[in-house]
């Protein structure tokens, strides 16, 4: 029930700011403007530019996403959480491109969420042996019970 409600939520979020006529405010967008202009000024940080950022955004969006189909599916499903990143990121580009006339679709999009899975997706049985519960069945069943009468 916990992970439904976690999985509908990160489903909003990404709709959220994915489907909307802009992803932030004008604020945000000043204020991202006037650090990158901060950045562009010094040598040793002139490489952040707002194309890089963006494609961090956009990684670091879809990993949880890799994480909750190695959640929902397990370890072994893990293909499932690359091809959930590859296609929930174009069903958004296309419905950018279809529906939303100030958003621009384009395929490093697609290309930096499905890496944002893959790495999700990597995250979860790197820390298995943290997670006890996800790591192995219960040492006690029903039928263990059975055989000790």
């Amino acid at each position: 029930m916990v992970l439904a409600i976690l999985t509908a939520l990160y489903a909003w979020t990404v709709g959220w700011m994915t489907l909307r006529a802009a992803p932030y405010g004008s604020d945000i967008a000043s204020g991202l403007e006037r650090l990158l202009d901060w950045f562009s000024e010094r040598s040793a940080t002139a490489w952040i530019t707002f194309e890089r950022v963006e494609f961090g955004a956009n990684v670091a969006m879809f990993v949880p996403l890799g994480v909750i189909a190695v959640l929902w599916f397990g370890v072994r499903g893990w293909w499932a959480a690359p091809i959930l990143g590859a296609v929930a990121s174009i069903g958004i580009e296309v419905l950018q491109a279809v529906f939303i006339d100030t958003r621009v679709s384009d395929v490093r999009d697609v290309i930096a969420n499905s890496l944002g899975s893959v790495i999700g997706m990597c995250l979860i049985p790197a820390r298995l042996p943290a997670l006890p519960a996800l790591a192995a069945p219960p040492a006690h069943s029903v039928t263990a019970g059975l055989g000790a009468r």
